[in-house]
């Protein structure tokens, strides 16, 4: 998802979120005086929410947006489908300006192309699981036996298949996350906005959930922002990730570029127990084939080494050089591009920094 050519759906740029009676002062004197977020609170009594934050989400992509509470990432997320107007800065969903919308226009926009899924499930309480999920869709005029098969698909997709006909206080909380996105997905929208939508649920709930999340973005191509406090579920489900810290956005990445290449030490401390099993790829840390043949002298019979591709994971290499004392051959389009040593599979199991740059051509 990060390729150069993508189509971005969602764009923010440059979005500031001060809060008080005195921000749009406040915002003048950051921008005539470049003033620090101490400086702001100390002298215009007023608290900086998002600093200056900037990206893109292309079309498909799972977007993970991760910090600690108080980082500021849900007031971020807010600003997508405007539930908060930014002090200053532009938000664009596929190439239209949020800001410039009107009541009409973005009331449309949030029915229609914009689903959000938050912690707390806010379900009536009165209503059947098939009602809550096709309550959008009532409201906004659908024939009922329209609704029907929506409702009946929506649910079917999370899994819920036979509990139509019961009420919330019926359900477990995972039943109740999984009504929840069916609510979401039943408008059919194009983006989905997640604020941590997982992270009151128990570990192995969470942990299905996510998978059925995942399984479901990959059949429906929705273009989702995901809220999250914990790294791991961040690595687990998002093609890339951004940092957040005190409204700022120090870094964004995919998952590897995130741990074996951290912006800062906060970063780095946040990465630091993660396992790279998972994410560091061969393109990473194999060795171009003819660095390797000068390195060793002539031209190696390679025919007879295991092979990979260059985006298999560091866990696939572990299984292949597990039952050989070759080197691992990493091929792409049927050539050989570049040798996994034993040494280099090792230092790349620790993080450590022999690890070479993806070459041209290798992922």
């Amino acid at each position: 998802m990060t390729e150069p050519d993508r189509e971005d759906v969602i764009r923010c740029d440059g979005i500031w979120k001060i809060f008080g009676d005195n921000s749009k002062q406040a915002m003048d004197a950051v921008r005539r005086d470049g003033l620090s977020k101490k400086d702001i609170r100390q002298n215009f009594d007023c608290v900086v929410g998002v600093q200056d934050a900037s990206f893109t989400v292309g079309r498909g992509e799972i977007f993970c947006i991760m910090g600690l509470s108080g980082s500021g990432k849900s007031t971020l997320i807010r600003h997508i489908n405007r539930l908060i107007e930014p002090t200053s800065g532009t938000v664009y969903i596929e190439g239209q300006n949020v800001s410039a919308m009107s009541p009409q226009e973005l009331r449309a926009l949030r029915a229609e192309k914009i689903g959000m899924v938050f912690q707390s499930m806010a379900l009536m309480p009165h209503r059947t699981v098939r009602d809550n999920v096709v309550f959008s869709l009532e409201v906004r005029g659908v024939p009922e036996d329209r609704r029907a098969k929506v409702a009946s698909k929506a649910i079917e997709m999370v899994d819920l298949a036979g509990w139509d006909a019961k009420y919330p206080d019926e359900l477990s909380g995972g039943m109740q996350q999984r009504v929840g996105l069916a609510r979401a997905l039943a408008a059919d929208p194009t983006i989905l906005l997640m604020d941590e939508p997982f992270s009151a649920l128990d570990p192995l709930i969470r942990k299905q959930l996510q998978t059925t999340f995942m399984e479901l973005s990959a059949e429906l191509h929705k273009t989702t922002v995901f809220i999250t406090h914990d790294l791991d579920e961040a690595i687990r489900i998002g093609d890339r990730i951004a940092i957040m810290k005190d409204g700022v956005l120090v870094q964004i990445g995919t998952p590897e570029q995130i741990v074996t290449e951290p912006a800062d030490d906060y970063v780095a401390e946040f990465v630091a127990g993660i396992s790279k099993l998972d994410l560091v790829t061969a393109a990473r840390i194999m060795q171009p084939v003819e660095m390797y043949r000068q390195a060793h002298g002539g031209n190696p019979d390679m025919t007879a080494w295991p092979v990979a591709r260059p985006e298999d994971k560091l866990n696939t290499l572990v299984d292949l050089a597990v039952g050989t004392d070759s080197p691992i051959r990493i091929e792409a389009d049927g050539a050989a591009i570049g040798v996994v040593t034993k040494r280099a599979l090792l230092r790349g199991i620790q993080g450590r920094e022999e690890i070479a740059p993806a070459t041209e051509g290798a992922v």
